[in-house]
């Protein structure tokens, strides 16, 4: 971790204890690198980093100050949970994925970073050599669970972060979603309860309304991201299956969850006798020094079914998952047969090449330096264009920025405003079930400031300001 991250996290601890209240002036650079021993350059960097997550504000010739919102949002109960057994979802998502899909759409609503970034010469050299050898083609070895190779370097991954890991425990699926969905059948049958956070990726949502799961939700909590407090209520009041949470650069929020959060949901799982599919598809996405954590790490009675992908980090195409399924292989492995088969053979053979010369660690370490300064750049453009009333919520991983958009405005209302003009975006009621009014939007920040990304912002900016109008002028 950089000195600057290491002072912001304490700082951050003094705001959530209270040590500082809001509105409350921080010390100033001089005195701060006084306390801390830091240098001036370290401090600033921090008191930034702390503004650019909404915990502080600048006062021009004055300083830094606590924000006020930070302290005075309500912090959610055990009253929020929700049962959530008539899943809707398919269809809205299957809409919104045709409306954004054409090249001529801005997009700001993509899943996926810029290709430009994840593209990797490489890659593509060795893909093409592969290409050319008939074994790459007709090997069986990518058949369940996958080429061992392959395996053995993903479990190695694992052991450097402290995981014990065997080949044995890996299974290569076709990307992230079909390692998630196959675990999550093969851990239910129609009917159970299933935990889902409140706001999460759709594709969890997919999955429930597919496999007739009944789903329990738990609200975010407004500090930490996860609320553990529910999480054990929902635990104790119904009979919860298995848990689908994401916890490291959430989608579509941003937040990662602290590791003694991790460590207790660790606790929890073993003592309601709990599964969980942990989808971390954004785990190399983090900025500094420290990747943080899976709950793989915390788990030590083998209920954690971890699963990821190469497709956030080396292309959509690059179709290349894979779940820790440990005591489940065989059962993950029977259902592949009958629906997903396997994963290319090309490119599974590509990629034991492409990790085995450390030509991955090198693309990863770019694209991490790059997506964080595009974040970076749009969180400010979107600070000086967007309403005051609206609040950007910046985390420092991964390659969005969840908008709050004041409380009586419809986020699809601005989607639907936006793709008429060719700008596509991500209204909140993809990632949350139920279909009413909801004030958040999901923007795509893994873009360079080009002419044509200003103009998509500018008019965002306009198209936002047109409903907040359009909303007092009805309250006159």
């Amino acid at each position: 971790m950089y000195k600057s991250e290491q002072l912001a996290l304490n700082i951050r601890q003094l705001i959530e204890n209270g040590a500082w209240k809001p509105h409350s002036k921080l010390p100033s650079l001089r005195e701060q690198s006084h306390m801390s021993g830091y240098s001036l350059m370290t401090v600033l960097n921090a008191y930034q980093e702390l503004e650019a997550q909404g915990l502080v504000y600048a006062k021009q010739k004055s300083g830094f100050y606590v924000a006020e919102h930070f302290n005075s949002q309500p912090v959610h109960t055990a009253s929020s949970l929700s049962l959530n057994s008539n899943i809707q979802m398919n269809s809205l998502v299957f809409r919104y994925l045709k409306s954004i899909q054409s090249e001529t759409v801005c997009p700001l609503g993509s899943a996926f970073p810029n290709a430009e970034l994840l593209f990797n010469a490489k890659l593509m050299q060795i893909l093409a050599q592969h290409a050319k050898r008939k074994s790459s083609y007709f090997s069986h070895d990518h058949m369940p669970p996958g080429h061992n190779e392959l395996r053995k370097i993903i479990a190695n991954r694992y052991c450097l972060q402290g995981i014990p890991t065997h080949a044995d425990d890996i299974v290569i699926t076709s990307g992230a979603l079909d390692a998630l969905n196959l675990s999550l059948q093969a851990l239910t049958k129609p009917g159970d309860f299933i935990l889902l956070q409140e706001t999460i990726f759709y594709g969890a949502w997919q999955a429930a309304e597919r496999l007739g799961l009944q789903v329990i939700t738990i609200p975010e909590h407004p500090v930490s991201g996860f609320d553990i407090a529910s999480f054990e209520q929902a635990l104790k009041q119904y009979p919860i299956k298995v848990c689908w949470l994401m916890l490291n650069s959430h989608n579509p929020i941003g937040f990662s969850v602290r590791h003694e959060i991790k460590q207790r949901i660790a606790e929890l799982l073993e003592e309601y006798q709990v599964y969980l599919i942990e989808d971390d598809v954004y785990q190399e996405l983090y900025y500094g020094a420290q990747k943080p954590l899976p709950m793989k790490y915390f788990d030590k009675t083998q209920r954690v079914l971890h699963c990821s992908s190469f497709s956030k980090t080396l292309g959509a195409a690059v179709r290349v998952g894979w779940v820790y399924a440990g005591q489940f292989s065989n059962a993950i492995q029977h259902l592949q047969l009958m629906s997903t088969v396997s994963a290319s053979p090309l490119l599974q053979n590509s990629l034991v090449d492409f990790l085995s010369h450390h030509h991955y660690e090198k693309h990863v370490r770019l694209l991490r330096s790059q997506l964080e300064k595009h974040k970076k750049v749009f969180y400010q453009q979107l600070k000086q264009r967007l309403n005051p009333a609206c609040k950007i919520h910046y985390y420092s991983s991964g390659y969005f920025l969840w908008v709050e958009l004041p409380i009586n405005l419809d986020g699809y209302a601005v989607y639907q405003a936006l793709i008429q003009q060719q700008i596509g975006i991500a209204p909140s009621q993809l990632f949350r079930s139920e279909h009413v009014k909801q004030n958040f939007i999901r923007l795509n920040c893994s873009f360079a400031w080009t002419a044509e990304i200003e103009h998509a912002v500018t008019v965002l900016a306009e198209v936002i300001q047109q409903h907040i109008t359009a909303h007092e002028q009805l309250e006159i």
